[in-house]
């Protein structure tokens, strides 16, 4: 009898553990209030991954850490931990390290097979800006072509909210310009719409392994007309604690310029961003788009934006048509022929803008046309900035609004331009921008804007007093305002070329809704 009531209330405590985990992991669609016996509560662990910045000999990678000051308080009273490892590489069966401009080859010759290779522990174990206190960021800098992806975690107080921004200044070359980009939280599904195989470019997508197992990944190409034939990125092992950059034009026998991709991870998870360069304009981080959905925002087009893409995909299995509209500092207009936009199932859709924006700062708006279906869409912009041989390219993808916080690293003294849109007629926001201490000394300062429903405002943001090397800038809604989403750009000339890239602010998820949970016997006797 006693062995029985011990076996019964093991059994109800592990059901118990098993609801507690599902709710804390469970996807979040949008901000909420926590019910009747929940709590929303601060995450207690977080992880980032950042890909290989670059192989070019004349580049240099910053590197920048900030945790939120305040955020929360660690499970144990230890006031936690964050910091970022080296990675391992891949060589394929040739000995060639994936990823440093020469094709990797797999299966039956095509694509990139990570399991027919060779993983390579990181010469360095050394831990990359690691976090000794929240509310400051830290900084190092590397100017090595074989500095390697980084795979990290953060616990404790420094958990809800770390942010890591890699920004990479490459003088010279085809790949010359300025690449910004937030490290990655790991996924098992990433969305690119903006990728291409055509011969101008050459797109690579970093795939990073921040697990003791392996991970299999699938790439699937959408052009045009649906499914790129000749696609070979099927069952790519991405070995533990290890990258493997795939270059896109080697999955397909069909060059293509506006492309989609979708990454998938069927075994374990990954982080994903795509490197893309392009013979003219640059090159840039093309990071992953919101989870696809029936109304999108793609924040920050700069007012000096020469040319705009929009590159878009239906991904399920019913048509989407679209209303497009540009929100400006003055309200939502439609751009001049392009009233609505159809998207084919499964096909990929370009349409160039141009000079949309006519030297206002705007921001994208895509809803469902009157009456039409609520299929979900994933979209990305391409924006150019300057003319002739001065041209660069920077990515702006759709992303989840700022529900309670989000943050962008790696700001300096100028350069800085923060984009907020209010996309909802009607339905102002307020935000608080707080900018942090700087990395080398400074006090923080806060500053709050009101944005006007239907409209997107650009602003120079707030900087520390008396500010020492590089600073963070925290952007939080206020309670009841209306829906927010936001970007930032960082502008850094080189030579006559407007250098420039832009990083989509979403919510930093640094909260989770935990239930109250207790145990019931009574659901073993049902």
């Amino acid at each position: 009898m006693k062995r029985t009531m011990m076996s019964l209330i093991g059994v109800a405590a592990a059901l118990g553990a098993v609801t507690g985990v599902a709710a804390v992991t469970a996807p979040g669609g949008g901000a909420q209030e926590a019910p009747r016996s929940s709590s929303l509560l601060p995450v207690q662990r977080s992880a980032l991954l950042c890909p290989a910045p670059t192989s070019s000999e004349v580049g240099q990678t910053d590197y920048t850490a900030f945790a939120p000051k305040g955020a929360a308080a660690g499970a144990d009273g230890k006031k936690g931990t964050a910091q970022l490892l080296p990675a391992g590489t891949v060589k394929d069966a040739g000995g060639t390290d994936n990823g440093k401009g020469k094709k990797s080859t797999g299966k039956n010759g095509k694509g990139a097979d990570a399991a027919a290779g060779q993983a390579v522990a990181p010469r360095d174990t050394k831990p990359v800006v690691p976090l000794q206190e929240a509310g400051k960021p830290v900084t190092t800098s590397t100017d090595s072509p074989d500095a390697p992806a980084l795979v990290g975690a953060a616990d404790g107080t420094l958990a809800p909210g770390w942010t890591v921004q890699q920004t990479t200044s490459v003088a010279a070359g085809a790949g010359r310009g300025l690449l910004g980009l937030s490290c990655t939280t790991p996924d098992t599904t990433f969305w690119f719409p903006g990728v291409s195989t055509a011969t101008d470019r050459q797109d690579y997508v970093h795939l990073t392994n921040p697990d003791p197992t392996p991970a299999v990944v699938d790439l699937q190409l959408r052009g045009k007309d649906g499914s790129l034939g000749g696609s070979a990125g099927e069952d790519i092992t991405v070995p533990p604690h290890t990258t493997v950059p795939v270059l896109l034009s080697t999955l397909t026998t069909a060059p293509t310029t506006n492309a989609s991709l979708q990454v998938v991870a069927r075994e374990g998870r990954i982080g994903a961003a795509v490197q893309a360069t392009d013979s003219k304009l640059g090159s840039d981080w093309l990071p992953a788009a919101a989870d696809p959905s029936p109304s999108v925002v793609l924040p920050g087009i700069p007012k000096d934006a020469t040319s705009v893409r929009l590159v878009a995909l239906a991904p399920g299995e019913s048509d989407a048509d679209l209303k497009v509209q540009l929100a400006t500092p003055t309200g939502l207009i439609t751009p001049a022929g392009l009233e609505s936009l159809h998207l084919k199932s499964g096909m990929t859709a370009a349409v160039d803008l141009k000079d949309v924006t006519k030297g206002e700062a705007g921001s994208l708006v895509l809803t469902p046309s009157g009456g039409g279906s609520k299929a979900p869409v994933s979209a990305a912009l391409r924006v150019t900035r300057g003319k002739g041989a001065k041209q660069e390219m920077a990515f702006i993808p759709a992303t989840r609004p700022v529900e309670q916080r989000a943050t962008a690293a790696d700001n300096r003294d100028k350069g800085s331009t923060l984009s907020l849109v209010a996309p909802e007629k009607g339905k102002d926001a307020k935000v608080k921008v707080t900018a942090s201490a700087g990395s080398g000394g400074g006090t923080p300062v806060t500053k709050t804007y009101t944005v006007k429903g239907g409209t997107s405002l650009d602003v120079a943001p707030p900087t520390p007093q008396g500010l020492k090397g590089t600073y963070a800038l925290t952007v939080e809604p206020a309670a009841g305002s209306g829906p927010v989403y936001a970007a930032r750009m960082l502008a850094r000339p080189q030579g006559g070329v407007p250098a420039f890239t832009v990083q989509t602010l979403p919510d930093d998820r640094g909260t989770v809704l935990v239930p109250t949970a207790g145990q019931d016997l009574s659901v073993l006797t049902k």
